[in-house]
Order: structure tokens, then sequence, then C-alpha cells
């Protein structure tokens, strides 16, 4: 773990017993996990990849990076059962797969020819984004203490395994870029310092696809709506509940928007927002709002 991660984060055993449990290096661990993905999980891939509380993708990326195994072993691999007949939902769930494996390469592509962008946006008017740094709001995101479920979840998450949801860093992403107005830079270090499978060329790519200043980027007026993104991707709430564990008793309608539980649901289930729970750092319909206008600013 990096020296700014640890002036961040106390030490705690628990956290790297997580990280041990949920990973085990070396070329023997790569190719278990290859075939688990590939006997479990390649069926459902296409529509399991998007959901953080079952495991549906491959975690294949902290091998791929430290090379105990080649984007072209897993490619052939998958390519092997896209092209085996009987069954559809294998070959469908291996395509998808095949074409996740294209973007990192083209990651790796973009970093090599423009190696400017691990520190600086691709899109250079994008240099002048009026951001709004702010410590304590970088902070609160880092720790999992803004008062979004999915996000504080998929913080949580990170910090426990080294590890979080692609879907889930999207939205942790599009929260800190557009909601809190941090500049991609502060949260792609963070990633980069607390992600095992942490890959500058992945990274940088994620990050500036958010932010709308990459290469085939998400228009910045694209902003996830973290609450909309809880409930069609963790509709049962297994990923919150899991992460955030005091959220567990609210009953799924408000899961993911405690602040709209009725005071007999907060009571029954024993939250209080501000005290067991922390209270919305911002308000999505204003900061998107503010985002759209920030945005506004580069197009005068």
């Amino acid at each position: 773990m990096s020296q700014s991660v640890a002036s961040l984060l106390p030490a705690d055993p628990a956290r790297e017993s997580g990280w041990r449990a949920a990973w085990t290096p070396g070329e023997a661990g790569a190719s278990d996990r290859l075939a688990r993905f590939a006997l479990e999980a390649i069926g459902e891939y296409a529509d399991a990849r998007d959901r953080p509380g079952i495991e549906g993708t491959s975690r294949l990326s902290p091998h791929l990076h430290f090379g105990e195994i080649s984007p072209r072993q897993v490619w052939h691999a998958a390519h092997a059962l896209a092209r085996m007949g009987g069954s559809a939902r294998t070959g469908r769930g291996a395509e998808a797969f095949l074409r996740e494996l294209g973007w990192r390469e083209f990651a790796c592509h973009l970093l090599w020819h423009f190696p400017r962008t691990a520190e600086r946006p691709l899109r250079e008017e994008f240099d002048d984004f009026p951001w709004s740094p702010d410590e304590e709001a970088l902070q609160r995101w880092r720790e999992g203490r803004t008062g979004y479920p999915l996000v504080d979840a998929a913080m949580r998450e990170l910090a426990t395994s080294g590890w979080m949801h692609n879907r889930a860093r999207m939205v942790a992403a599009s929260f800190l870029v557009k909601d809190l107005l941090q500049p991609w830079l502060a949260g792609a270090r963070w990633f980069w310092d607390t992600l095992v499978d942490a890959d500058l060329a992945c990274n940088t790519l994620g990050w500036q696809w958010v932010a709308g200043c990459g290469a085939d980027a998400a228009p910045f007026f694209r902003i996830f709506n973290p609450v909309t993104q809880g409930a069609k991707f963790d509709g049962t709430g297994d990923y919150v509940r899991r992460w955030v564990p005091e959220l567990a008793s609210l009953p799924d309608p408000v899961l993911h928007r405690p602040w709209d539980a009725s005071p007999s649901e907060l009571l029954q289930a024993r939250v209080e927002l501000g005290r067991t729970y922390s209270a919305r750092i911002v308000d999505h319909a204003e900061a998107r709002e503010r985002a759209l206008a920030a945005l506004a600013t580069l197009m005068r």
C-alpha cells in the first residue's frame, strides 16, 4: 500500500486480511480464476457484469496487470467458448467479454500514443474546467461517507478488498467528478493507490471517460444518478447491505434513498441520518445543475 493511502487510512488488519482472502497472486491463481469464470460465470456475463451484488465478472484484471496471464491467453480461451456450439448464452457472454478485453487493449493504445493523458485530459479544453477542489468532500468520498448508499458501498468495497465492481466504479467516479465537482485526477490517483488491479492505462481511460475529457468519452452531461443506478443494478440491495450494513434493515424501496424513508422506517431499521449513517453530502438534482453550469463555461 502506498504512503499516500497509508497516511489517510489507519492500519486495519481486517482490511489487509480482506485483500488476502480475495486474491491469489501468481500464475496458478490466474489460471484458476480463468477456469472458474469459464465454467461458472461467462454464460451470464452479458447481463451479470452490471450487477455489483453478484460475482458476474472475471476478476482477471489484477492478473492481467501483473503479467500472471496474458491478454492473448484470455482472448483465445474466451474466443474458443464463443465458437463452441450448443449454448447461445455462453457464446453471447463470451462475445461481451471479448469486447471488454478489447477496451483494455484500446486503453493501452491510447496511453502509448498520448502519454500526457496520465496527468492531463486528452481533450485539451478540459484544462480550463472550473473544478471546485474540496479536501473534506474528497475525504468523505474516499471513506464511503457521502450519504448515497451505492457510492458508499463501492468505496467501502475498495477499502476492504482492493477491488471495486466496474458498474460501481463508474457510479462512484461520476459522483466525485460531477456531483462533487472534484478533479478527475484526484479520483484517478486514489484508485491508482488503492485498487489491486491498478493499471495506468485502464485507470486513465476510465476516469477520462467518466469526466468526458477523453477518447470516445461519455459526454460530461451524462451524469449517473446514484439512486436510479442502485435501483436498477442492485434492486435487491445485496451489494449495499453487504458493504453498508448499518442500512441493512431498511426496506428495498428506500434502501438507495434513505432520506426518503419515513420516521417509522428509520426507527425500525435503527438508522439515524447524520449519526448512524451519513446525511447526504449534496442533493443530486442540485449538484447535477451545478455540474451542467460548470460545463457551460467551456462553451462560451
